[in-house]
């Protein structure tokens, strides 16, 4: 319990002795309609951009749901910039950037499964 108080403590040290990063730059936009923009850049380069609108996700007009997309980027310890594109829709969160792993092709074999249980109309 005492090396966690301690650990605790050194955190809490260390997190208070970084100066905070200025914001150099900052536009921020919302409509009547639901939709919105915003956007800032800070003097360590780090930036954040995102937009957004309101959309029908679903069969009934009651379906309503915010559809946003952006990007961030920042530059990482050992000097490379960072950037991550995404989107959040209907289909969910998808982010896309060089650094993020990517899954393996899917086998022939399931790409027939899948194609054959579509053409069943079980999908």
């Amino acid at each position: 319990m005492k090396i966690a108080i301690i650990m605790a403590i050194l955190v809490a040290l260390v997190a208070a002795q970084q100066e905070p990063v200025a914001i150099v730059s900052s536009n921020s936009e919302t409509n009547a309609d639901g939709s919105y923009t915003y956007a800032f850049e800070t003097a360590d380069g780090t930036k954040v951009e995102e937009s957004g609108s309101q959309k029908q996700v679903g069969p009934k007009p009651e379906d309503i749901g915010t559809v946003s997309r952006g990007s961030y980027s920042y530059t990482s310890p050992d000097g490379v910039v960072i950037t991550v594109n995404w989107v959040a829709d209907e289909k969910g969160f998808q982010a896309t950037g060089d650094h993020l792993p990517t899954p393996p092709p899917m086998p022939e074999h399931v790409v027939k499964l899948l194609a054959d249980l579509k053409a069943a109309g079980a999908l």
